[in-house]
C-alpha cells in the first residue's frame, strides 16, 4: 500500500497551492482520507477529512480557505489551499483509514510534502 503526496512548495501569503495524494487502488475507495500537518516543534494536527462517501470536515483554522476532495477514478485525494497564511507553513501528510473486515482495520500515512508560506 502506498500514499504518494505531492504539490507542496513556496508561496506568498494570500496565494494558493493544491496538494495531491495518490493512493493504492486496493484501499482508496474503502478509505476515509485525511490531510494532517505538522509545523516545526508542534504536534501533528488534523486539517481536513473526507469520508468514502464524500462527507467532509475541516479544522476551524482552515474553514473557508481549504477544500478537500477525492477522485475515486484516479485514486487521488486533493487539498486545495487558498488565501494561505504564514501560519499554514507545515509539512502536510495524507492519511488513509479504513477496514478490510470487522477485525482488520488499517491506517496508512504518506511521506509528507512541505508547504512554506512567506509573509
Amino acid at each position: 500500500v502506498q500514499l504518494q503526496a505531492s504539490g507542496g512548495g513556496l508561496v506568498q501569503a494570500g496565494g494558493s497551492l493544491r496538494l495531491s495524494c495518490a493512493a493504492s487502488r486496493s484501499i482508496f475507495r474503502r478509505s476515509a482520507m485525511a490531510w494532517y500537518r505538522q509545523a516545526p516543534g508542534k504536534q501533528r494536527e488534523l486539517v481536513a477529512t473526507i469520508s468514502s462517501g464524500g462527507r467532509t470536515n475541516y479544522a476551524d483554522s482552515v474553514k473557508g480557505r481549504f477544500t478537500i476532495s477525492r477522485d475515486n477514478a484516479e485514486n487521488t485525494v486533493y487539498l486545495q489551499m487558498n488565501s494561505l497564511k504564514p501560519e499554514d507553513t507545515s509539512v502536510y501528510y495524507c492519511n488513509a483509514k479504513g477496514s478490510y473486515s470487522i477485525e482488520a482495520e488499517y491506517e496508512y500515512w504518506g511521506q509528507g510534502t512541505e508547504v512554506t508560506v512567506s509573509s
